[in-house]
């Protein structure tokens, strides 16, 4: 007889990476709850509530805030490929990991694609991105709010008003940012904007919110429909066509509207704990959850500098969720990660591109973002460089922490919108 394994059983860990992080425990409670049918009167109310929390995440009266089924990237593919025609302009800036991706989405749905580019751990000043639009003339900027890849923040509250002026549609990539970073989608202009659970929501991966301008409605509803049957061969309006069944936003706008035009099977599971995500959020404040996560973020990071370690990048426009620090000479990187995963249980992340191998990346948000769990990770991560040979002032990290949660010690950063 072929052993079946037993229940599932991970292990014990405090993920203090760059995501996915621990989830709040009543989301995972939440998400638990008991499935009911598709069209049942208490589904279709839930899908209607989690839109208007949405609405005061994101901090917009857009009537087309939804969820989109899947990670992350399937809220940012299902906005680029139905607001994108082919030979569309596209202009992506790019200062990290996902500015390539954004521009890999674009080349997908037949973009004509631009890109500008900055050194990792900058961002775009607003008169560079400016630049940018007048010479290429783009039908939409897509560009990443917080890049966990570099840890930077970009300042979005003026390039609203570039676009505008210059008629193009501005989407921003919030996965990393949003909940613990200020956001506002109508104050700063944004006609798209996407994010997932797995970051400063507080989530699992696997729901991605999306929000949309009645400008971007515009423009899906626009788009040709493939009705079964009726598209022949060599029809001129063919490329007008969104590519894509699962990612039409036109028709995941039908399903959550009030006609409820069955496109898919809404993840009951994810959609509950979505609910959850925005709902504590709002219960707690969202200002107070951005100040949260600020002061987390800012203890760490003196932490990390009270032992001895060096900060990557541009310290003014990090986020306030995450922290890239280098690794010291003669450390194996992976070796460090690997001890504090196996003998503490605690997760940090590596890096990708130009900064593979060359720093950590410690986060700081959602449930995470709180004293102990900062004080908690400073204190392994202390214990573990000494046994790797790093010489670091005995509690350095924990107590430069510490100071900051009691508000003793200077403010060595604050966030920046």
């Amino acid at each position: 007889m072929t052993h079946l394994p037993g229940p599932i059983a991970p292990p014990p860990r405090l993920l203090m990476g760059p995501g996915p992080i621990s989830a709040y425990p009543s989301v995972l409670t939440a998400m638990s709850a008991p499935l009911v049918g598709q069209y049942d009167p208490f589904m279709t109310a839930t899908m209607t509530e989690t839109q208007e929390l949405y609405r005061r995440v994101w901090r917009t009266r857009n009537d087309a805030t939804v969820l989109v089924d899947g990670t992350s990237r399937a809220g940012i593919e299902a906005v680029m490929v139905s607001l994108i025609r082919p030979g569309d302009r596209v202009l992506v800036p790019i200062f990290g990991r996902f500015g390539h991706l954004l521009a890999e989405i674009a080349e997908r749905a037949l973009a004509e694609v631009h890109t500008i580019e900055t050194e990792w751990g900058q961002v775009f000043p607003d008169a560079v991105i400016e630049e940018a639009v007048e010479r290429v003339r783009p039908t939409l900027l897509a560009l990443v709010q917080g890049d966990t890849s570099t840890t930077m923040n970009q300042p979005l509250a003026g390039i609203g008003e570039i676009c505008a002026r210059h008629g193009v549609l501005f989407y921003t990539d919030a996965t990393a940012s949003l909940g613990g970073n200020p956001f506002e989608a109508d104050g700063w202009g944004l006609d798209a904007a996407t994010a997932g659970l797995q970051k400063c929501l507080g989530g699992p991966s696997g729901s991605a919110p999306v929000t949309l301008s009645d400008r971007a409605v515009e423009i899906i509803r626009s788009r040709k429909r493939i009705e079964a049957g009726i598209r022949e061969e060599g029809d001129e309006a063919a490329s007008d066509f969104i590519r894509s069944n699962y990612f039409d936003l036109g028709m995941i706008l039908d399903y959550w509207g009030p006609r409820r035009l069955n496109h898919h099977t809404e993840a009951t599971s994810m959609l509950y704990g979505a609910r959850e995500c925005a709902r504590l959020l709002l219960e707690e404040g969202v200002d107070n959850v951005l100040a949260r996560h600020e002061r987390a973020g800012a203890a760490m990071l003196a932490g990390v500098q009270g032992l001895g370690l060096v900060v990557f990048g541009d310290v003014a426009h990090k986020m306030t969720n995450v922290v890239a620090v280098e690794i010291p000479d003669g450390v194996v990187g992976d070796a460090v990660r690997s001890d504090l995963l196996e003998d503490f249980g605690i997760e940090i992340g590596t890096s990708f591109g130009p900064l593979h191998g060359r720093v950590w990346r410690i986060g700081t948000m959602g449930y995470n973002a709180r004293e102990d769990a900062v004080l908690t990770t400073l204190a392994a991560l202390e214990a573990v460089l000494r046994r790797h040979g790093v010489a670091v002032p005995a509690g350095g990290g924990v107590e430069v922490a510490t100071d900051v949660f009691r508000g003793a010690g200077e403010a060595v950063w604050t966030a920046h919108a």
